[in-house]
């Protein structure tokens, strides 16, 4: 796991450029579940990656702090995000003091920690009453050509390849969970970009994924004939209080 979290550092531009961001909703729903504004907390967003989530906290009025291990990834925040503190370490090593924090948000990143590090970490730098936000950003499988996608990918890694691991952590109780939908137009050649930032992907590199790629081109370009592809997606919240 560590290896492959890695992965993203040498396709930090790329993640920047292509990946998903949050819609206002998502943060509405934090903010209630959390049981106070962003505005003003004090957050620190762990495996913050390129700063995708931690710019929108920041524009949320949020004091955060972004927690990132990989060298390109967190390069990559610093140039995107110059007024935001980026502090290096990782959901099992929090560099944050102890009790300082109203709310921990980890965007598409809890799958990468070690819970039986990482919940005691927790634990230990959000003050009392302060809030543990966890989310992944889904594709929406109630669409057709998105659930026809998705089948080729688990066939292409198999099924073991899923999502499976990502499950909420033992020992935190009492997680309240919404559903958020939204879409977002893009052209199909960042489609394409953004599948192709997935560790997954990442990780056989370009030569091992060149061919998939050529025909997942051949079979999106007769479903969106002007170039743009719409991409549904369905983001996961869960929030427990400490």
């Amino acid at each position: 796991m560590t290896t492959r979290a890695r992965s993203f550092d040498a396709a930090a531009a790329s993640y920047a450029a292509h990946r998903p961001g949050y819609p206002p909703a998502l943060l509405d729903a934090v903010e209630e579940l959390a049981g106070r504004p962003l505005a003003g907390a004090r957050v620190a967003d762990v495996g913050a990656g390129t700063g995708i989530a931690t710019a929108l906290l920041h524009e949320r009025g949020a004091e955060v702090v972004a927690v990132e291990p990989g060298d390109g990834m967190a390069a990559q925040l610093r140039r995107a995000n110059p007024g935001i503190p980026v502090v290096r370490g990782d959901g099992d090593r929090l560099p944050l003091a102890t009790g300082a924090f109203d709310l921990l948000t980890y965007a598409q990143a809890w799958h990468w920690t070690d819970p039986a590090r990482s919940v005691p970490e927790a634990r230990r730098v959000l003050r009392p009453g302060g809030a543990l936000a966890i989310w992944w950003n889904d594709a929406d499988l109630t669409v057709p050509w998105i659930a026809g996608q998705e089948a080729r990918l688990a066939e292409f890694f198999g099924a073991a390849d899923g999502n499976g691991f990502r499950t909420l952590p033992r020992g935190l109780d009492g997680f309240t969970s919404r559903s958020v939908r939204w879409s977002r137009r893009i052209p199909l050649d960042a489609h394409l970009a953004n599948l192709a930032s997935h560790s997954a992907f990442l990780m056989l590199g370009e030569a091992g994924t060149r061919d998939y790629f050529a025909a997942e081109r051949e079979l999106l370009a007769p479903l969106f004939p002007d170039g743009t592809v719409e991409e549904s997606y369905v983001v996961g919240l869960h929030v427990t209080r400490v």
